[in-house]
């Protein structure tokens, strides 16, 4: 995309009716220039072909942009061509956020499997998305990209305003070194004792006044029993069992974010 510039707004252009909050019948946006009142953003050829042919938008049609610190702004779309748009940005719909205080810790799956992970991690509020390369990792190769590019995808569809930091891999000691010590960490240990997970969480993290969090996924394998005992012998850690069941590692992501996030998150 190109740079953005800004326009006056004539009177009475981009006079729209007011949106609610939440409006998903208009398309949402990631862009990454500063938005404000009369910002002009240019599409590139993809984003306008998608708008203009896909969705069959047309003119002064509203468009819904974030950029992850800005909040969210209304824009409308104006044709520069026969395939060619801008994007004329008109108001701010919604404020920004607080960043969400979530660290979802994962080993990493095969492509189409890591798609979805990363997508319903976004969507659960998870606000890092961190690969942990462990000894039963089934590939230690990760397209970032492709990561960030469905991390994108996600809060676009689901209304959400920040995206995610996607580090880059670690092995697990470094990123559990790498973790505060007020952090709680909730351990997905398929060894641990099938026991009430709520109580669990309950009782390691006041729902009061919540910890910061991270959730720690292994590979389908497992953790070996040095990193088991690794990840035990970290303070401030809780080992919890999702159920009698075994589940699959983007399965478990599910479960476990809907879990914590009910406990001792912002869905409580």
């Amino acid at each position: 995309m190109r740079g953005p510039s800004r326009v006056d707004t004539p009177s009475g252009a981009g006079n729209h009716a007011p949106m609610p909050a939440y409006d998903f019948t208009a398309p949402r946006l990631y862009v990454a220039p500063d938005l404000a009142a009369g910002v002009i953003l240019p599409l590139d050829r993809a984003q306008a072909n998608y708008l203009l042919n896909v969705l069959r938008r047309g003119p002064d049609d509203p468009v819904l942009v974030f950029n992850g610190r800005d909040g969210e702004w209304r824009a409308h779309l104006v044709q520069t061509g026969r395939k060619g748009a801008d994007l004329h940005v008109a108001a701010r719909t919604r404020p920004q956020p607080r960043p969400a205080d979530l660290h979802y810790l994962f080993a990493p799956l095969k492509s189409a499997r890591l798609d979805y992970l990363a997508q319903k991690a976004v969507e659960m509020g998870a606000g890092t998305i961190q690969p942990v390369i462990t000894r039963f990792t089934q590939g230690e190769r990760v397209n970032m990209d492709r990561l960030r590019a469905n991390a994108v995808e996600a809060a676009e569809q689901c209304g959400i305003l920040a995206i995610p930091d996607c580090p880059e891999p670690q092995r697990l000691p470094a990123v559990l070194a790498g973790l505060a010590p007020e952090r709680l960490l909730v351990f997905c240990d398929e060894d641990a004792p099938v026991g009430d997970p709520v109580a669990a969480l309950r009782a390691a993290g006041d729902p009061q006044a919540p910890p910061p969090l991270a959730v720690l996924v292994g590979p389908e394998g497992g953790f070996s029993e040095e990193e088991r005992a690794l990840i035990r012998a970290r303070p401030n850690t809780v080992a919890l069992s999702l159920g009698p069941r075994i589940l699959r590692a983007d399965t478990a992501a599910v479960a476990v974010l809907t879990l914590v996030q009910a406990v001792l998150g912002d869905a409580r």
